[in-house]
């Protein structure tokens, strides 16, 4: 990325938007990722290195399931 000084950049008009925009609703996809997320689930992309540990998803959650189960043990808690 080139270094730009403020006054060499182009003033953005914000008065380029129209007051409505028509959608042709035959035209619109649903979004393929949407039925496997359930109500209160969450997406989280990994980073390559972890990508290539985990491979599925039942790995991840295995992983982390096993992480809380270690921090709710009572009493191993250090001083």
């Amino acid at each position: 990325m080139k270094d730009e000084s403020c006054s060499d950049r182009v003033p953005v008009d914000d008065d380029d938007l129209a007051e409505e925009y028509n959608v042709d609703y035959d035209k619109v996809r649903p979004n393929r990722f949407a039925p496997g997320v359930s109500e209160g689930s969450l997406v989280v992309i990994l980073d390559p290195d972890i990508a290539r540990v985990f491979k599925t998803q039942a790995e991840v959650k295995s992983a982390l399931r096993g992480l809380i189960a270690e921090m709710e043990r009572p009493g191993d808690q250090g001083a």
